[in-house]
């Protein structure tokens, strides 16, 4: 797999702000940021739908591609 491009990456980073720090602030300290990290990185990869793979979370259509990957290899 190849690396992630900075673009990217800052497209991330520009969600993860705007849903986030800017939405959910003024924090109290960083461990209120690093739970409500925690939180929206677990909504992301297992929870969040997206249309382009089905309207299934990016973890279950990993998880699909390597069960399927494993059956063609079995076979």
């Amino acid at each position: 797999m190849l690396a992630p491009s900075s673009y990217y990456q800052a497209e991330q980073n520009h969600l993860y702000k705007a849903e986030v720090i800017y939405k959910d602030g003024p924090w109290r300290g960083l461990e209120q940021v690093e739970l409500a990290t925690l939180d929206w990185v677990d909504w992301f990869n297992n929870r969040r739908l997206l249309s382009s793979i089905g309207d299934i979370p990016p973890a279950e259509y990993e998880e699909n591609y390597y069960r399927q990957l494993t059956q063609d290899t079995a076979a």
